[in-house]
Parts: structure tokens; C-alpha cells; sequence
């Protein structure tokens, strides 16, 4: 409309501005509250904290293949990891680095487990935060990402809403009678985009049907089409967790009553 016409100026503009406002159809960003992004501050500084977790622990699992150390079990910092890494005989730049890397490590669990208790507190009276712990694969961790990057989730007015803010719909282009679907958008948060993905691997394949979804596409589509499949699982679950948040109830994963 705007770039049609003719004559532009501030004056002009303000006038159009004020008759969309009327009409209802001028487009408004929401800025979250300052608990909302309180939330979101120690929630992603969780997520950046473990991440730097992880590569120590990559460095550790580097220098051990170096020594050519084999590690006997899945997790090496666990009590038998643990174990074995106490008694490792390396040379001494090795050790060193092993030592300095597993201090870090230890630090970083403290902060972690610190940040866990403040998100803890801070969500503990949020129906929302306990009724979307409900669905198979989400935890409290997960939970408090999908609470803290969703918001007030009654901005969306359907959960196919949510799905496209958070960048898990495809693409659509169309002209005239020709019409085109792409890649997804992955327009949005992409720590939400990550927790939905997350929660989907984690659910069992019988659970709630994230996973049965997902290999259901995978058995039709073959292998190549995982992650459609993950995605469309994804969808599923942001849509559950779209009616959680609203209700503070999931309806269909509520367990029946016993009526014996």
C-alpha cells in the first residue's frame, strides 16, 4: 500500500498508521515482561554453561584417545568414569590438562546446579511449568525452556500459531495456481526449536506418540525423510505444549479416572 503510493511523507504515513490501527490490522510485537526475560536470562545462560560443559568434556575424551586410553564405559564422568580417571597413569602434560579440565568441569556443574535451583524457585507456582512436565520426554529442564522463550502463550490464538513463531512449519510460496513448500523456517527462538526436537528423541516410542509419529513418516518416507519426521513430532509435541501453558492441563494425556 505504502509503496504505491505517489506522494509520501511523515504526514501521510501517520494518517495510514491511524486507519490501520482503527481497522485492526496494524501487526504488534510482543515484548516480554521483565519476568519473562528475568526467566530467559538464566535459562539460556544454563544452556550456554553447558555447552561449554560439553567441549571440556570433548577434551578430556581427546587427550585419553591421544594416550590411547580406552574408555570401558558410556559415561566417563560418572562413578566408574570417575574411578578410572583418578587412576590413569599419564605423563605429566597430560595429566595436567586432565586435572585442569575436570576442575572446570566441577566448577561448571556447581553454577548448573545453581542456575537449577533459581529456575526451580522462580517457576515453582506456574501451572504451565508442571502440566507440560506431563508429556513424554519433557522434563524440568526442557519445561523451563519451553516456558521461558514461549512466554504469554495466549498471544497465539491457535497452537498452529506457535508452531510457525517458533520456525517449524515449512515454507510456502505460491503463484496463481502453483504452489510451493520448502525447508522450515526456523524463523524464531532456536533454543525452542531445539527443545522440541530434544523432548521428541527423548520420548519413548510408545509414549504419547512423538516418536510412533516420527517413525511412522521414517517407515513410509524411508530413512532419508528422519528428519521430517522429527520435525513433524516436534509440531505435535509444541502443540500439546501449546495447550498446557494455556489450561495448565493436558486433556488428553490426563489419566482417566478409576471408576472401579
Amino acid at each position: 500500500m505504502f509503496s504505491l503510493r505517489r506522494v509520501k511523507n511523515d504526514e501521510r504515513d501517520a494518517h495510514d498508521l491511524a486507519d490501520l490501527l482503527r481497522l485492526g490490522r496494524l501487526p504488534e510485537a510482543w515484548i516480554a515482561d521483565r519476568a519473562t526475560r528475568g526467566l530467559r536470562e538464566l535459562v539460556r545462560y544454563r544452556h550456554h554453561l553447558i555447552g561449554i560443559r560439553t567441549g571440556c568434556k570433548n577434551q578430556v575424551h581427546a587427550v585419553l584417545a591421544k594416550c590411547g586410553t580406552r574408555v570401558e564405559m558410556s559415561d566417563l564422568f560418572g562413578a566408574a568414569g570417575t574411578a578410572q580417571l583418578d587412576s590413569l597413569q599419564l605423563e605429566a602434560p597430560y595429566r595436567s590438562r586432565v586435572g585442569s579440565l575436570r576442575r572446570i568441569i566441577g566448577l561448571l556443574d556447581a553454577e548448573v546446579a545453581g542456575l537449577d535451583r533459581q529456575i526451580a524457585e522462580a517457576l515453582a507456582g506456574d501451572a504451565g511449568y508442571h502440566a507440560i512436565q506431563a508429556i513424554p520426554g519433557v522434563g524440568p529442564v526442557l519445561t523451563a525452556v519451553f516456558v521461558a522463550e514461549i512466554g504469554d502463550v495466549t498471544r497465539f490464538r491457535r497452537p498452529e500459531q506457535l508452531c510457525s513463531w517458533a520456525g517449524l512449519t515449512p515454507r510456502h510460496r505460491e503463484s496463481d495456481a502453483k504452489v510451493a513448500r520448502g525447508r522450515i523456517t526456523k524463523q524464531g527462538s532456536r533454543l525452542l526449536r531445539w527443545a522440541a526436537i530434544e523432548a521428541v528423541q527423548r520420548s519413548s516410542a510408545n509414549a504419547g506418540g512423538m516418536r510412533e509419529i516420527r517413525d511412522r513418516i521414517v517407515e513410509r518416507r524411508g530413512g532419508a525423510a528422519r528428519n521430517i519426521g522429527k520435525t513433524a513430532a516436534a509440531r505435535k509435541l509444541l502443540t500439546l505444549v501449546f495447550y498446557g501453558l494455556r489450561d495448565g492441563h493436558i486433556r488428553c494425556l490426563a489419566q482417566p479416572a478409576d471408576t472401579g
